[in-house]
């Protein structure tokens, strides 16, 4: 209920001194050194109590006396509009923390320990360019099979079949989280699973066909780049690798001299989860080095040995090349499409594989878990025989290179 015309005037509001200037009604101008505040006297319950109802000039007079009329309604009506007030910024707190975004980000910190920090960073990535800006603002329990159904038809249609995969997986995630923590009751992205279309299952493009394989080896022999580059393409093929454990490489994890060289590659740098990597009981992966390995590393070890990398980065040395070197120099040398640098462990596997090695020893070669209950209890590593392996491919790959009908080495029977 409205009270009519009051005692103060704008200009009594802009000219008035320090000190309490009453309107009516309960509502005053406090005016401090600090500055000029609208207060409401009132009382509920038998207490007289005070509300704030903001600060002129940016609130009004007529604003203010809005504002006493809606609190007075409160009052006539036997509720407290101070309490009322707290309850509304404690919707509003809730509302803010309970956004998909917000849980999202909570999820994310929640699991940041069981991730590398790059795996950290791709999932927050894959939620901040596909989902926030659409639905990062709704509360999470509000938020239904219409709001996602468009974020994963837009990444579809861009052609992006697995991360549309992805992207809904980790949205499920979050909404099973949401679930457990007692802000959603449910989680519409588990209803889009069979929405998608299927995957499309790519591996690695490699090259199998002897020949061909031979013609990449005198195709590398003659690139034109970077010393360490090249060498890093000249290892490639030997080691099978994945690329990562060839980029990051260091000279103190290399024994040359040694009656039998290696590489040992450190837990930190395999393909492992962080929990494996961060176990001081994770075992190293051991490369053993063929005598045309150890002539590339003898043939580097001038250039770079002085420092931590085997191949450091052109532009800052204290670290490793760029994840892209190697795929950069064959795309150069016209491989684009053709073959990556995680290729060369498919064109390992398939031709040592019509070789007759032991499949377990190739596995354990490629750094490959046997699955299943097998996986936990052979822990063979059969070194022996991937030292004749790792020779007997150099040999061979020799033989490709200088193009001579080459005849198979079948491994040694017991």
């Amino acid at each position: 209920m409205a009270t009519g015309t009051g005692k103060l005037t704008d200009l009594k509001c802009r000219s008035a001194p320090s000190g309490k200037h009453f309107d009516g009604g309960g509502l005053f101008l406090h005016v401090t050194e600090a500055g000029r505040y609208w207060r409401l006297k009132y009382r509920h319950a038998g207490k007289e109590k005070l509300l704030a109802l903001g600060v002129y000039p940016e609130v009004t007079l007529s604003k203010a006396r809005h504002r006493r009329d809606e609190a007075r309604a409160l009052v006539q009506d036997g509720r407290d509009p101070g309490a009322e007030r707290q309850a509304d910024k404690l919707r509003a707190k809730v509302a803010a923390d309970n956004t998909f975004e917000a849980v999202a980000r909570e999820w994310l910190a929640l699991k940041a320990h069981e991730w590398t920090p790059r795996q950290h960073d791709k999932e927050r990535d894959r939620l901040e360019n596909h989902a926030f800006p659409w639905i990062g603002r709704l509360p999470v329990a509000d938020i239904g099979v219409p709001e996602i159904r468009p974020l994963l038809t837009r990444v579809v249609n861009r052609g992006h079949l697995e991360q549309s995969h992805r992207l809904r997986h980790q949205l499920s995630r979050v909404f099973r989280y949401a679930v457990a923590t007692e802000r959603a009751t449910r989680d519409p992205a588990a209803d889009l699973r069979d929405t998608l279309p299927a995957r499309q299952r790519k591996n690695f493009p490699t090259i199998t066909d002897p020949k061909q394989v031979g013609e990449l080896l005198r195709a590398i022999d003659a690139y034109s780049g970077t010393f360490e580059v090249s060498c890093a393409l000249k290892l490639a093929p030997l080691w099978f690798c994945r690329p990562g454990e060839i980029r990051l490489a260091e000279w103190e994890h290399f024994d040359l001299d040694g009656e039998l060289p290696s590489y040992t590659v450190p837990p930190a740098n395999r393909k492992l989860r962080k929990a494996e990597k961060e176990n001081p009981n994770t075992p190293p992966h051991i490369v053993p080095l063929s005598r045309q390995a150890l002539a590339v590393l003898r043939e580097l070890q001038p250039l770079t040995g002085h420092g931590r990398y085997l191949f450091p980065g052109a532009r800052t040395p204290s670290r490793p090349m760029s994840d892209g070197a190697v795929n950069m120099a064959l795309a150069r040398m016209g491989y684009k499409g053709v073959l990556t640098g995680h290729g060369f462990r498919h064109m390992a596997r398939t031709l040592l594989g019509e070789l007759g090695w032991n499949p377990e020893a190739l596995e354990r070669q490629l750094s490959h878990k046997e699955p299943g209950v097998a996986g936990i209890y052979n822990k063979a590593q059969h070194l022996p025989e991937r030292r004749k392996i790792m020779q007997a491919w150099a040999d061979y790959l020799d033989g490709l290179r200088a193009g001579n009908q080459v005849i198979p080495i079948r491994r040694e029977r017991a």
